[in-house]
């Protein structure tokens, strides 16, 4: 009874300090479709606006005094930076040639950022190449910009004696290429602006080692209206001058191709003897438009692209050997099809078919090797199989042990070499090489095995919970072996359900540490993510939207009929398109949940002319101009539904001031709007990162920090006594 009198005081005086500090609406009335909607904070868009600005620093230096003051606020940074010392380094983005040549990005323990590291086979001696703190960045740069460069992609040619890299700061994921000589371990003089290759074309080299093919952005001003937009696929041949820019392939170079100005022009190279490049559209949705052309016509500035595939075919991951196309298919096969056609036929809707739609399996990674094909298959996204197509035969292949997911990788057509990386929600990653004539795995790890004894108590368990319609939802929960169902365990629900993006088991130590400091982790895995195929993705987007955050809520009232939870114990997160679904379930069912955590969330879908949400996700969420889409819009913007006196859940709403995908103003604008119309004492927290962007490529331990204060917040919600304010953090 004394700690209830203690949180309601301290709650009291909490909110009286944050409410004084609300911002004045400027109310606007708009009409859709004979829909009136009104916008209290359409003032909040104008980021130019210096009383915004203003507004935007104070509530975030509120938030980070409110963090500050809760006890154990830097335990995940701390345990996350003791376990980086314990493993001694960490690898990414590991790239292997044909000719056995590894480039990986590693990190020791202690650094701030990864190197780019070189080795002659995987028992070579390794070699540091490029350190990025010795980038000198080739833009003007005030002291307030200079910020640590982290380096998000690494690209060799095919010969290995060439090397590019993509470098970023804080946050924006636009970026600088330059190109290494790896013998020499030297830097060419020409620096590459503009361009985004870790996210959108990758670096596609020419068959002579000479030069590449990358996405240009003509505007990289994040606020302007033609950011991301009229984008082109550049050749460029080292030694040129960059800022001569080569298009290739655009809708300025090809108009005849009708490419929209919102759809992303990039090149996809194979093998250097291909007889062909192919040009793809890339937007957010999985089925694409490609075209092909021959190899020597582009280089002599040829501009005869013909159709390859529409995307009515519903072809991707498309490989290519000779004359012979290899893709997946969902034309017909929700589950998708491993097929195969070529260029002279080019027959994507009538296809050889190699694999066969499975039942209850969803293809979704494929390699071409000498010896056949590998494939990998899940079930709901969580169980992960092997197989080897050979011979017009499928081999079910024994796994060195049961896995959650699993990461293919080969050297190519060419070649036997294939290795899987497997992972679980309780297992680190391990990678082995398969041995097809022995029917062996090998361990083949770059990194070392580490031991987390402290994690021995950990079980996962995959469930199915029926949703509000009846549907089967799969439910992957994480816990204590010892934990009891009393109803008072603090339940942590991690929910994204966008894209058709599965959320895929993996060594989550974060979630880990919630478990072992008495948490449960829960993933529902909801309509609009791919567990399931396309049929999944379809019935939770646009105006089927609904079905993600009414499976959030459905796996929530499992949970706690189950007694693994209850509402005051329940914390929902989510980030980016996520912010939909954790939205739309606090102002659905807000009593449901105790706190709410949203990350670069989309929060105000009825906003695309503001630069709000990219034209590219029309087709993800719904097109304004459309009357039966537009309300599906409307049903899905979380900030059109907090409605005055209502009581909400305690919520943080973080944002990028650099994000180049979803504008800080739509987690500025629903925090503004949920401060205003709440009535409980919850807290409502916004905190916006000025040197972030949207969540990723950030030094690490910026990273650990970020995450940090996420489970502080909800630990100290959830009502964790290691995590209660012992005086008021609102002084």
């Amino acid at each position: 009874m004394q700690y209830k009198i203690f949180i309601t005081i301290f709650s009291s005086v909490f909110l009286g300090a944050q409410s004084n500090n609300l911002f004045q609406p400027v109310p606007v009335t708009d009409n859709h479709f004979g829909i009136k909607i009104i916008d209290d904070y359409r003032n909040l868009e104008n980021l130019q606006d210096p009383k915004v600005i203003s507004w935007m620093k104070s509530q975030s230096d509120f938030t980070i005094s409110v963090l500050n003051a809760i006890p154990n606020r830097n335990y995940y940074l701390n345990k996350r930076l003791e376990f980086d010392k314990r493993e001694g380094y960490t690898l990414s983005d590991l790239k292997i040639t044909g000719n056995n040549k590894y480039f990986y990005l590693k990190r020791n323990v202690g650094e701030k950022t990864a190197k780019v590291y070189y080795r002659n086979g995987f028992a070579g001696k390794e070699i540091l190449i490029f350190d990025p703190a010795n980038f000198t960045s080739s833009q003007k740069m005030t002291d307030a910009s200079k910020k640590d460069f982290v380096i998000n992609l690494v690209s060799p040619s095919w010969d290995g004696n060439k090397v590019a890299i993509s470098l970023t700061q804080g946050g924006k994921e636009l970026s600088e290429v330059i190109v290494m000589n790896v013998d020499k371990k030297s830097i060419y003089p020409q620096t590459i602006i503009n361009t985004n290759p870790a996210n959108i074309g990758g670096i596609k080299w020419l068959d002579d080692n000479n030069g590449f093919f990358y996405v240009y952005y003509p505007v990289v001003d994040l606020q302007s209206p033609d950011f991301r937009k009229n984008t082109q696929a550049i050749l460029y041949k080292i030694g040129e001058d960059p800022k001569v820019l080569h298009d290739v392939f655009s809708s300025t170079n090809n108009p005849d191709l009708n490419i929209s100005k919102t759809e992303y022009p990039a090149i996809l190279t194979f093998n250097p003897e291909d007889q062909y490049y192919i040009g793809i559209l890339v937007d957010a949705e999985k089925f694409r438009k490609a075209f092909y052309i021959e190899k020597k016509d582009l280089l002599q500035h040829k501009k005869d692209w013909k159709l390859l595939y529409d995307k009515d075919s519903k072809a991707f991951t498309i490989r290519v050997s000779g004359n012979d196309i290899y893709f997946l298919s969902g034309y017909n096969s929700p589950n998708y099809k491993l097929c195969k056609t070529n260029f002279t036929n080019r027959n994507f809707k009538e296809p050889e078919v190699l694999v066969p739609e499975k039942k209850d399996e969803v293809i979704n990674q494929y390699v071409l090797t000498k010896d056949g094909i590998y494939y990998v298959t899940t079930k709901n996204g969580v169980e992960a199989k092997l197989y080897l197509y050979r011979n017009g035969k499928e081999v079910p292949i024994q796994l060195p042990y049961v896995s959650g997911s699993i990461d293919l990788q080969s050297k190519g057509k060419d070649f036997s070499d294939v290795w899987i990386s497997c992972s679980g929600w309780a297992n680190d990653e391990q990678r082995f090489k398969y041995d097809l004539s022995t029917r062996t795995f090998t361990q083949e790890n770059l990194l070392p095995i580490i031991e987390f004894p402290e994690f021995k108590d950990i079980i996962v368990e995959e469930l199915s919970i029926k949703s509000y319609d009846g549907t089967e939802v799969p439910l992957s929960l994480i816990y204590n072996k010892n934990s009891k169902r009393d109803g008072q365990n603090p339940l942590l629900m991690d929910c994204y359900g966008a894209f058709g993006e599965s959320a895929i088991p993996f060594f989550a130590k974060s979630y880990l540490l919630w478990v072992n400091q008495g948490g449960i982790v829960a993933v529902p895995h909801v309509r609009g993510g791919g567990e399931k195929g396309a049929q999944w993705h379809i019935d939770g987007k646009k105006n089927k939207k609904p079905n993600t955050w009414k499976d959030l809520i459905a796996s929530a009232e499992y949970l706690i009929d189950r007694k693994f939870t209850s509402p005051e114990k329940i914390a929902i997160w989510g980030a980016s398109a996520g912010g939909i679904a954790i939205g739309r379930a606090i102002t659905e069912r807000p009593e449901l949940f105790k706190a709410a955590v949203i990350e670069s969330g989309v929060l105000n879908t009825t906003r695309f002319e503001n630069n709000g949400i990219q034209a590219t996700s029309i087709k993800e969420y719904g097109n304004p101009n459309d009357s039966i889409e537009f309300k599906g819009l409307l049903e899905m913007d979380s900030y059109q539904h907090i409605k005055k006196g209502k009581k909400y859940p305690a919520t943080l709403v973080c944002a990028g001031m650099n994000d180049p995908r979803v504008s800080p103003w739509q987690s500025t604008k629903f925090a503004a709007k949920l401060l205003a119309d709440n009535v409980s004492k919850n807290p409502i927290l916004l905190n916006i990162d000025y040197e972030g962007g949207h969540g990723g490529d950030i030094p690490v331990a910026q990273r650990y920090s970020n995450l940090s204060d996420i489970f502080a917040f909800m630990f100290w919600q959830l009502g964790h006594p290691d995590y209660q304010p012992k005086k008021n953090p609102a002084k």
